[in-house]
């Protein structure tokens, strides 16, 4: 066995019952850095494996790559707790779904696998497992970017939880999204999703608001005497505070929410809540069983943005607007709107209303007309047609 020129190896010894000395197979390494001892198990009970690890530490001492031997025992599973503790810190909508691909997808596979171990052969497995199981790329490409997340997060910690972050190469997206939701479908899928969801639903698909947006909302934002719901910059995708127009019967179901809330849930701030008055966010369950029953299936939540937006154009309002009400602002094709006057939200709803009161439901009334006599202040209520649909 060579001496090594930096550090040294050997094998620990233990003292047995009757006082001999065993020697322990197991190899041992010790080097310093900046006068501290570091002594390390190579794991291994061959001199070669401990030689190969000692090397890899002097070549990281020298080139200031060497940051430790706790990064070196370090589990994904605590790199993936410390992104959930990051998402819960910032308060992050999506918290439910980061915490349910963790769940089902990234911690099953990568949970017990030493951060200083991760390499890019792993990502290459994970990819063609999940590809196997008929994940999209575009799937699997939010679940990698947790991944990132989680090394960026760990490299960022004084002192480092890592010492490298692995360069992970994301899949090309070709799936782009292109469901619509017609209006008689979206009659039926309405009537099929449990009654705490649809006031939430029909107000998506009129105006095109994000999931998260819209489930920001609170009552205060919600002027019924204007026929508006303004959305806080805090709570958009690019920060910016916009106005929702309200039209056709996403008034019915708004005054319908309000009085089972004052009802039911009196403390409850939020305009879309769940059974138990707490913001409604998550309900992909729900959602899928009631898609499947209405006979679309592989319909997201978040079709309903286009579906509104070509609602909108049809009924002749102008894209600046309608893309100002439902939130889109890509530089490649909506870049040239910055503000919509009051006059424009307010002829969107009209054009809205007239849209949506071409179209007859079943019984031969206007879906689109509002009650006889909107109510505007305090104490008015919905609709009978929108409570029976909760019976």
């Amino acid at each position: 066995m060579r001496k090594p020129k930096f550090g040294s190896i050997y094998q620990r010894k233990k003292r047995l019952p009757d006082g001999t000395l065993r020697t322990l197979p197991t190899w041992w390494i010790k080097y310093r850095k900046n006068g501290q001892v570091f002594r390390e198990s190579s794991e291994s009970d061959r001199y070669s494996d401990a030689e190969r690890l000692l090397k890899r530490r002097v070549g990281e001492i020298v080139t200031g790559k060497f940051s430790g031997i706790q990064p070196e025992r370090i589990r994904m599973a605590e790199l993936f707790a410390d992104v959930v503790e990051d998402y819960r810190q910032s308060a992050k909508d999506s918290l439910p779904d980061l915490t349910g691909r963790l769940k089902n997808h990234l911690t099953p596979f990568f949970a017990d696998i030493r951060a200083a171990d991760f390499t890019t052969q792993l990502v290459k497995r994970y990819i063609t497992q999940r590809q196997v199981a008929g994940a999209k790329n575009a799937t699997i490409n939010r679940e990698l970017a947790i991944v990132r997340r989680a090394f960026n997060l760990a490299a960022g910690w004084d002192p480092p939880k890592v010492g490298r972050v692995p360069n992970i190469k994301l899949l090309d997206e070709h799936n782009v999204r292109t469901g619509f939701l017609e209006y008689e479908q979206y009659r039926t899928l309405r009537n099929e999703l449990p009654p705490h969801i649809r006031p939430l639903f029909v107000s998506a698909y009129h105006v095109g608001g994000r999931r998260g947006e819209l489930s920001s909302v609170q009552w205060p934002q919600v002027d019924f005497a204007a026929n508006q719901v303004r959305l806080r910059g805090a709570d958009t995708k690019n920060e910016e505070a916009r106005t929702l127009p309200i039209y056709g019967e996403m008034r019915e179901w708004l005054l319908l929410a309000k009085e089972i809330r004052d009802q039911q849930h009196p403390n409850s701030p939020w305009v879309f809540y769940d059974e138990k008055g707490r913001r409604l966010y998550w309900f992909y369950e729900e959602w899928q069983a009631a898609c499947k029953r209405a006979g679309v299936p592989d319909l997201l939540f978040h079709d309903l943005r286009r579906s509104a937006v070509r609602n909108m154009e049809r009924a002749g309002i102008s894209r600046k607007v309608a893309m100002a009400i439902s939130g889109h602002k890509t530089e490649s094709i909506y870049r040239r709107y910055d503000i919509v006057a009051h006059r424009d939200l307010t002829d969107a709803a009209a054009r809205m209303d007239q849209y949506f009161g071409t179209m007859k439901d079943e019984k031969g009334t206007l879906s689109g007309t509002p009650p006889e006599k909107p109510a505007t202040q305090e104490g008015e209520s919905c609709s009978q047609p929108a409570k029976d649909l909760l019976n």
